[in-house]
């Protein structure tokens, strides 16, 4: 059985990466491993930036947003120079097995730390909820509650004054977090990568027809992978009279504290990687697949796909007008 395990967060920060510490921590604690926090992800692999945890490190962290052991992303983990300084630090503190929090870019540095001998168990922290191996990754509910509330906002100032709000989400390639945040919210549209669109048929004219049921407030959810929402207002503007602004929800999209489902599942992933690391099972995903927690080999993971929902489009379509 593998005795001395280390755990890290990597990438983006998403809310639920402290709940699955807390859980990773507990858990070997119960079984009596040691466990290494290494901070600011591979970067403290590589530069031995790490300490000892007990139970209390973890006490009162369920709720918190963000990670406690800091995030980074890591360019030099890539070259060999890296990934040598990082085994090495491995072996000198005895860390015999790492569970690795985080997103695809991630998983590829577990992967290949497990190639070189130390099993890893990724597990899929990220908003834009875009790992092919998982229907749910760890922050994305929150996130998606977070720009619900911003859209709520931001739609009380667009009926105020008769205005459309174009808003840009975050998702990175994906459109997950617009599509299903932009169905809460009532969006008139919404944009993302996965769908074709046209502007005039997709925007413009389903506006225009709003407006003949007298409809005089929009709200337009754009993905970031399509981006241009300034230029989206101007011509919404010039092209149907309605005063249209455009707001990019940024990095606040990434913060809070957690949900009770993204702490749960945390708590549920964060379980499984070190129960799997116990018997020395390395190279592995684990994931959430039809709201039940399994675990994939890495290789596998790294090249599974998940769909966006198009019926899910569909109806907004046909309930948002």
């Amino acid at each position: 059985m593998i005795k001395t395990i280390g755990v890290l967060t990597s990438g983006g920060d998403a809310p639920g990466m402290n709940a699955a510490i807390r859980a990773v921590v507990r858990a070997a604690c119960e079984l009596g491993m040691k466990v290494y926090g290494i901070k600011r992800g591979y970067n403290g692999l590589m530069e031995d930036d790490m300490f000892e945890m007990n139970l209390r490190s973890v006490s009162d962290i369920i709720n918190r947003g963000g990670t406690i052991l800091y995030s980074a992303r890591s360019p030099r983990f890539k070259t060999e120079e890296g990934m040598a300084d990082a085994i090495e630090n491995c072996k000198k503190r005895g860390i015999e097995g790492l569970v690795v929090i985080g997103g695809d870019g991630s998983f590829r540095g577990a992967r290949d730390l497990s190639l070189r001998g130390i099993p890893c168990v990724a597990i899929p922290g990220t908003i834009d909820n875009d790992i092919g191996c998982c229907d749910y990754t760890i922050g994305y509910d929150t996130a998606m509650n977070t720009i619900m509330q911003m859209v709520d906002r931001i739609r009380d100032t667009a009926e105020s004054h008769d205005r459309c709000a174009v808003v840009e989400v975050m998702g990175r390639g994906a459109g997950y977090l617009a599509l299903n945040a932009g169905v809460a919210c009532g969006a008139t549209s919404i944009l993302i990568p996965e769908i074709p669109y046209e502007f005039d048929r997709d925007v413009i004219e389903r506006m225009k027809r709003a407006q003949k049921s007298d409809k005089v407030h929009f709200v337009i959810v754009v993905s970031e992978a399509i981006g241009g929402v300034e230029e989206m207002a101007k011509r919404i503007e010039a092209e149907t009279g309605v005063e249209a602004r455009a707001t990019i929800l940024g990095h606040v999209q990434r913060g809070g504290s957690p949900t009770a489902k993204d702490r749960i599942v945390a708590s549920q992933m964060g379980f499984r990687a070190v129960q799997l690391l116990k018997d020395g099972v390395g190279n592995r995903v684990v994931a959430m697949r039809r709201e039940n927690i399994v675990d994939y080999d890495i290789f596998e993971a790294l090249l599974m796909k998940n769909t966006i929902d198009l019926d899910m489009n569909k109806m907004n379509c046909d309930i948002s007008i």
